[in-house]
């Protein structure tokens, strides 16, 4: 970039090398203009914004490079700046001349010269596309996250997830039934159980559990354990590795739990079973044609043998 005589703009002479430099620096949009609209100067990105690439911008206004049909509502702002306290906030969509859009914040300013009188309108606009971006997805983010703790509530197996420093995130009602006593008490008093403390909830042999997932960052680790005359099935898995760990507690005393879990080992032992039947098979596959050559050469040999004796 060279400024002065061949900066982004000319014809203002009380308009220095230097102080266009210093705008130019500036990330976001900025331009200022005389009461009646001509621009006086804008900074590099304002022309990056509007496409225009280095012109001379002195006797042009912003309908030369935004799109002329939209600049009613900013005339009539500008209208209500020039005649209140000298200072606008408003946010607004704009498009160029080549069709891009976005929205933007616009921080407008009188300026005065020494004697008081009015020189024109300084704007400073604030690129809001980003913002607006991380806003859907916190929105998304925060729905994703509502679903989820319904879904949470919804199951019958206790459920409980932790951070490094071993707050509760979220629980739900199976997980305070399961462990009883005070737990219970707190869950109605605090729904979840957000920001407890685990090792004051479960026993010593489930806390542990959860430390070696979390600081091993295995996927998952499960144990079957006695607590208050009930069998508990724990799985503690992984869900961010060394930063957010889970545990999914069924109670297996309960008799149609038992027939459940006793259905489902024995599906996965059939799973297993097939999957090492189609390795034995595979394997089998692989090697028939050697089997097939050897069994040639054996049947050859004894041929070869028979054919000598004779």
């Amino acid at each position: 970039m060279i400024y002065d005589d061949k900066s982004f703009q000319s014809g203002w002479s009380d308009f220095s090398g230097i102080q266009q430099q210093i705008i130019d620096t500036l990330p976001t949009p900025v331009f200022f203009r005389k009461p009646e609209g001509e621009l006086l100067f804008v900074n590099r990105a304002f022309c990056e914004l509007v496409d225009c690439g280095q012109v001379v911008f002195s006797g042009k206004t912003l309908s030369d490079f935004l799109d002329p049909n939209r600049l009613e509502p900013f005339e009539r702002l500008d209208g209500e700046l020039l005649a209140g306290k000298g200072k606008q906030h408003y946010e607004a969509r704009i498009r160029n001349i080549a069709g891009a859009t976005c929205e933007y914040a616009f921080e407008k300013s009188l300026i005065h010269d020494e004697s008081g009188a009015l020189i024109g309108i300084f704007c400073l606009m604030r690129d809001l596309c980003e913002l607006r971006k991380i806003e859907r997805r916190v929105e998304e983010a925060l729905e994703a996250s509502e679903m989820a703790s319904a879904m949470l509530h919804k199951i019958r197996a206790g459920i409980v997830i932790v951070d490094s420093d071993w707050h509760v995130i979220n629980s739900n009602p199976g997980f305070a039934q399961l462990i009883g006593g005070d737990v219970a008490e707190l869950y109605e008093s605090v729904p979840g159980l957000k920001g407890a403390n685990l090792k004051e909830l479960v026993p010593d042999t489930i806390y542990r559990m959860f430390v070696s997932i979390m600081s091993s960052g295995e996927a998952s680790l499960d144990r079957d354990l006695r607590y208050q005359n009930k069998l508990l099935h724990v799985s503690v898995i992984t869900i961010y590795k060394n930063r957010v760990v889970g545990a999914l507690i069924r109670d297996m005393s309960a008799p149609a739990l038992v027939r459940e879990e006793i259905v489902s080992r024995a599906h996965r032992v059939n799973k297993q079973n097939m999957e090492t039947v189609q390795k034995i098979a595979f394997l089998l596959g692989e090697n028939a044609s050697v089997m097939e050559e050897l069994l040639h050469s054996i049947i050859e040999s004894y041929s070869y043998g028979e054919e000598d004796e004779a």
